[in-house]
Parts: structure tokens; C-alpha cells; sequence
């Protein structure tokens, strides 16, 4: 989906504020209460199965544009998981706002999934591949800024997942490989950019033979 989480590739936001950290320990968590996001998404997931990770990822991308980007990470990861909570029917909303002492916004309503589409031979690596150019009004892990883009295949994954954008709504999926495909900044943003190479993980369901 187009949504305001898929920042990759736009413009207008200013130098990245960028330095590369030491191997020195550095705080997972900064507030007392961010470490309950996290038990909470493994008690959901991983204790209670009511949820997988991708659709954990769809509820943060529901989330309503201005509330995203006023959350930090920690913020995204409650709402998504109580949001899914509320939707898997393990609390209701009524009872989730009398915890929260007030009004507890969640994601916006869960739309419709799709079905992988997987080439029926897999990619090798030096295979030229093309990205689908394609908009999905659901979850999909396929960043906007490669879509209709030609790259060339790196490495193909040993393991094979289930397709996102099938299980982050709920629906079955049989798993497929996943892919390194490298692209020309050139062909990403045109002949501007300084030249250079971006590497981007890709589902097979999201390719085509160039």
C-alpha cells in the first residue's frame, strides 16, 4: 500500500542525519514501559498465535497518517498489537479504553488480501528481473520507489516465507524465495543521481524476466 510507513525514495526531507555506531553496548529500550510492546507482540504471535509479524507490519501501516508519524517505534508496535488484539477478539475496544483510561486510537479498518503469483521457475543469480508495476491497497513488502524497475538478481535465499502480502492479512500462503536484486541509482531516479548501486530484498512474487 502507499501509505506514509514507505518513505523509501522520496524527496524533500532534508540530509539524513547519519553516523556510524561503535560495537560499544547501546540501550535496547529507552522508557520504562517500551519493553511491553515487545512482550506483548510475542505473547500475541508467538504464545497465543493470534497474529504473524506481517500482520503485525499491516497494522502499523493502517495506522491513521498524522498518529504514525507522531509515534516513535515503540508507539507503532502497541498500537499494532492492541489494534490486532481488538480485531482477533482477545479484548474488546470497550475494555482496551477502560485500561488505557481513556480513548486508545487503533488502526484503521483491515481491507482485503491477495494470492502470490509466483513465477513458476525460480530466478538464478545474473538473471535481469523487472519489478511488477503494480499498486496494492494492502500490505505488500515491495518498496514504491522499484516498482516497473529492471535490477539484476544477487543471491537467491536457501529458505523460502510465506508471501507477505497474503499472510499479512491472514489468508494461507505457501512459501517462495526471496531475492537480492541490485539497481543502478540511474534507473531508479534517473540520470540526475550520482552514480551508484542500491540493493533491495525481494519477494519472487514481485518479479518478472526482464
Amino acid at each position: 500500500m502507499d501509505g506514509i510507513h514507505d518513505l523509501g525514495g522520496v524527496q524533500g526531507f532534508g540530509r539524513v542525519a547519519h553516523r556510524a555506531n561503535s560495537l560499544s553496548y547501546k540501550p535496547v529500550f529507552h522508557e520504562p514501559w517500551e519493553h511491553l510492546g515487545y512482550s506483548l507482540l510475542f505473547l500475541g504471535a508467538a504464545e497465543l498465535g493470534l497474529f504473524n509479524v506481517d500482520e503485525l507490519r499491516h497494522a502499523i501501516e493502517r495506522m491513521e497518517p498524522r498518529q504514525y508519524l507522531a509515534s516513535s517505534y515503540y508507539d507503532r508496535i502497541m498500537v499494532g498489537v492492541a489494534s490486532l488484539f481488538v480485531e482477533k477478539g482477545a479484548i474488546t475496544g470497550q475494555r482496551l479504553e477502560e485500561l488505557a483510561g481513556g480513548g486508545y486510537p487503533l488502526a484503521l479498518p483491515l481491507g482485503p488480501g491477495r494470492e502470490a503469483d509466483a513465477p513458476k521457475a525460480p530466478f538464478n543469480v545474473g538473471d535481469r528481473v523487472r519489478v511488477k508495476d503494480e499498486f496494492v491497497s494492502g500490505h505488500i513488502r515491495m518498496p514504491g520507489y522499484v516498482r516497473g524497475k529492471c535490477g539484476v538478481v544477487l543471491h537467491r535465499t536457501t529458505h523460502e516465507w510465506p508471501f507477505p502480502d497474503a499472510v499479512g492479512h491472514g489468508m494461507p500462503s505457501a512459501p517462495e524465495p526471496t531475492y537480492h536484486v541490485q539497481f543502478t541509482t540511474q534507473e531508479l531516479w534517473g540520470d540526475a543521481a550520482d552514480a551508484g548501486t542500491v540493493v533491495v530484498d525481494l519477494f519472487g512474487g514481485y518479479l518478472l524476466n526482464a
